[in-house]
């Protein structure tokens, strides 16, 4: 069983205004901060998922384009998955480390 943890960022096209970001741009230069030229606001997502390692990368991204974004206005990035093991394997990587080696 396979344990992957992904990451995700949703942000507006370079194309599409993005009112929220110019406001806190703005408002960054109003509290000290004039060298700031532009912000974008997106959104973060974090998956844990837990199953067969076969077809998720694929099957992550059309949830990433039918789901989590809107593909007319937004692109989206699906970073590198961090992959884990299950309890159960490291479990038995441990009992495999601790082994006493046999002497010769």
């Amino acid at each position: 069983m396979c344990h992957v943890k992904v990451h995700v960022i949703v942000k507006p096209k370079e194309a599409v205004l993005d009112p929220q970001g110019n406001a806190v741009r703005d408002a960054m230069r109003h509290l000290g901060m004039p060298e700031v030229r532009s912000v974008r606001i997106g959104k973060y997502m974090e998956i844990n998922l837990e199953g067969k390692d076969g077809d998720i990368e694929k099957r992550l991204h059309g949830l990433c384009r039918d789901l989590l974004s809107n593909p007319v206005i937004e692109d989206y990035e699906l970073l590198k998955a961090e992959k884990k093991t299950s309890n159960a394997q490291r479990s038995t990587l441990n009992a495999q480390r601790k082994k006493p080696k046999k002497k010769k």
